[in-house]
């Protein structure tokens, strides 16, 4: 066990901020997991468990403990004659098993491609895009109980899994940590290419046989030409959730603005919005203060251009979230974590 003080985390969250960890460990089994958190010494030191640090927004330095989840590992369990179920570790990176499914020829998974983060993280949130949730291939997890130190397994229904919800954000939150996940895979693809702009980028990329494979490369090719790469501008993605609204708020708020975007919801009684819209057309698509801002092509996505702060972030952030207020009456919600 390797546990260093003072560690920068800038190369450990995807917004490329500097802020320093007082204490800093990084584990790659369950049983060093186990381990750490028995020791007496940090027996009440606050913690903080990083995957890909995509999900988080640091706002100043942390006074405690931080965990790297690097548990690793992609394990078959059961197949049959239709499906495939894959156990993978916390700590793999997602797009990584997303690439490893596709190569296989598992289905379910490729609408998912390019999003960051590992897989201990996904369930957490029940990322999703294109029509496609983590809860659609879920079939397991384990997570190890902080009280007790064992292991429990949950189950799809008992994870709770929303629109980018799961029991782990609410009831059970900083009460556990996902150390692998168990996924169901399809070995016959069932294609979702109506949502978003699927359809017409396989169109402009000339492919005319569908396949999982040439899914994932549209998505891939979608979100590469909208979005940031982090590796270049800081960023964690998609800043806010796509708020859900009353279908009679919804209906007020298109007479006001016909050209209002909208997306069906699970829930009957409500419509999405798409946060993004409303963040534009406030305004504040390719704002820029100093090293933050906005994004130009994106209006969802917050960046750090480099050597900005996360506290900055954080008050651009409550800004955006008070100036769509004003002007549509929605109240917008961060999808990311602020530490």
């Amino acid at each position: 066990m390797n546990i260093q003080e003072n560690i920068p985390l800038k190369a450990y969250n995807t917004f490329g901020l500097d802020a320093t960890a007082q204490f800093f460990t990084e584990v790659k089994t369950v049983e060093a997991l186990v381990e750490v958190l028995s020791l007496e010494t940090f027996k009440d030191t606050p913690k903080l468990f990083l995957g890909g640090g995509s999900n988080i927004l640091l706002t100043k330095d942390f006074e405690g403990l931080v965990i790297k989840i690097d548990i690793q590992g992609v394990t078959k369990v059961n197949e049959d004659e239709t499906h495939v179920c894959l156990q993978a570790g916390a700590g793999v990176v997602w797009h990584e098993f997303v690439l490893h499914c596709i190569e296989n020829g598992w289905a379910g998974v490729e609408n998912l491609s390019l999003i960051p983060g590992t897989v201990g993280a996904a369930p957490m949130q029940n990322i999703g895009a294109y029509g496609i949730e983590i809860k659609d291939v879920f079939e397991k997890l384990e997570a190890l109980n902080l009280k007790t130190l064992e292991i429990e397994t949950f189950t799809l229904e008992q994870c709770h899994f929303g629109y980018r919800e799961s029991i782990f954000k609410n009831s059970h939150k900083n009460q556990y940590v996902i150390v692998n996940v168990t996924f169901r895979l399809s070995k016959t693809p069932n294609f979702h290419v109506e949502y978003g702009a699927i359809k017409d980028t396989l169109k402009e990329m000339g492919i005319e046989q569908l396949s999982i494979k040439a899914i994932s490369d549209a998505v891939i090719h979608i979100r590469q030409s909208k979005l940031p790469n982090p590796a270049e501008i800081g960023n964690s993605g998609s800043f806010f959730k796509n708020p859900e609204i009353p279908k009679a708020q919804f209906d007020t708020l298109k007479e006001k603005f016909p050209h209002i975007v909208s997306f069906p919801s699970v829930n009957p009684e409500l419509i999405k919005v798409p946060a993004g819209w409303l963040i534009e057309q406030a305004g504040w698509k390719g704002y820029r203060d100093g090293q933050i801002g906005v994004h130009a092509k994106q209006a969802l996505v917050l960046v750090n251009h480099g050597g900005g702060n996360g506290k900055a972030i954080k008050e651009l952030a409550y800004k955006i979230q008070d100036s769509v207020n004003e002007k549509f009456g929605i109240l917008l919600h961060p999808e990311v974590n602020f530490i």
